[in-house]
């Protein structure tokens, strides 16, 4: 049975990105108002933040045969539903011990999702012959825009987390239906995910690639896990106020995808690289020397362009080594960075309770030193984008 509209196959995956991140990205927004319910400081809710990247890292590793057999029309037309469900059951957990157990379905669904959207995507370049990957994870950051911005809106209403989270069901469900309803997948490339290892180690070059991410990971984890809350307890700022640092690091980091894609062909990987890391320094910066509330806004804004293509250059990098097979080297670099999203959290949780939430983001700064020493081993050329 076909609903929904009728969009070019790119569309619908952009479509898709949309309204993945518009679902999972009204949640963030609320985190202040989350964390004071329960009443516990930064390091306990960042210890219960764990929970969803324990389920995505679950997911990624098992879930690509299970998925297939499924079949992927079928699977993201329920789950991005069901994972608006799960978000709104979270937001009842009574402290940080259930919010951790019930962020776990959540980030099983968010693995399968990302499973389903990142392979589409890639089958989809090939199928229109163009490159779409960074302008899908636009999408994705424009969905997370338009997510921070309505929860900053409902948050000022002065409506409960709880109600605003059970709203955005319905939403989820018509947005689902009406962009995705006609959804086809893409035509297979060679090879499956039932070929690619459960677990591939890094090699050396890995390694060099994730200490290139590291920075990047960590403070766009940073931005939309912490600033609602820094806002709120350095400025004591109004809610809405306070979601526009998640908004507006999003709102930058969709525009710079947007465009990525044409600056790394026409210069190089390293080179744009560069530039972000120097941004992204910048923004640091701002968000660990607070000024003012605006100041601390355009810092947040500069760390979503700083954090906004660094990982998907590095998995482009991955794909063209020639050690290993490309699906194995992606594979060990995910897994490895993916670590970041585990141990940031707790990480920053702990060093905000303990030195100020400030620290929290100023820990990106020795990161940034990090990335930019492996900078190189982006590559100088851009890489070249065939298509079969």
């Amino acid at each position: 049975m076909k609903f929904g509209l009728d969009l070019a196959p790119h569309h619908k995956v952009f479509g898709a990105f949309g309204i993945y991140s518009f679902t999972m990205g009204n949640i963030f927004p609320r985190f202040a108002d989350l964390k004071n319910a329960m009443g516990v400081e930064e390091g306990l809710f960042g210890l219960g933040l764990i929970g969803a990247p324990v389920g995505t890292l679950i997911s990624l590793t098992f879930a690509p045969p299970l998925l297939e057999k499924i079949g992927y029309r079928r699977a993201i037309l329920v789950l991005i539903p069901i994972l608006s469900l799960f978000y709104a059951v979270t937001s009842l957990a009574p402290n940080p011990y259930w919010f951790f157990v019930l962020l776990v379905p959540v980030g099983l669904t968010l693995g399968c999702i990302e499973i389903i959207l990142n392979l589409e995507a890639d089958r989809t370049e090939h199928l229109v012959g163009r490159r779409i990957m960074n302008r899908a994870h636009g999408f994705w950051s424009f969905g997370f825009f338009a997510a921070g911005l309505v929860g900053g809106v409902i948050a000022q209403w002065g409506l409960s987390p709880q109600v605003h989270l059970f709203a955005i069901i319905p939403v989820s469900i018509i947005g689902t239906l009406l962009l995705l309803g006609r959804f086809e997948p893409a035509p297979a490339r060679t090879g499956s995910h039932a070929d690619e290892p459960k677990f591939a180690a890094p090699t050396a070059g890995i390694m060099a690639l994730v200490a290139v991410t590291l920075s990047a990971m960590a403070m766009e984890g940073g931005y939309m896990d912490w600033s609602v809350i820094y806002m709120h307890d350095l400025y004591n700022s109004v809610p809405f106020t306070a979601a526009l640092a998640v908004t507006l690091g999003a709102l930058a980091q969709a525009i710079t995808r947007f465009f990525a894609d044409g600056f790394v062909e026409r210069y190089s990987p390293v080179l744009v690289s560069r530039v972000l890391l120097g941004v992204m320094t910048v923004g640091i910066v701002l968000v660990f020397y607070p000024m003012g509330e605006w100041t601390s806004l355009l810092g947040f804004a500069l760390l979503g362009i700083g954090s906004s293509a660094i990982f998907p250059l590095a998995m482009s990098a991955a794909a063209q080594r020639t050690d290993r097979p490309a699906a194995v080297n992606v594979a060990a670099l995910a897994q490895t960075s993916f670590v970041t999203f585990l141990v940031a959290p707790p990480v920053l949780g702990f060093i905000a309770q303990h030195w100020g939430i400030t620290w929290s983001f100023g820990i990106g700064l020795p990161l940034v030193i990090l990335s930019f020493a492996f900078s190189h081993v982006l590559g100088r050329k851009p890489l070249p984008h065939k298509v079969d």
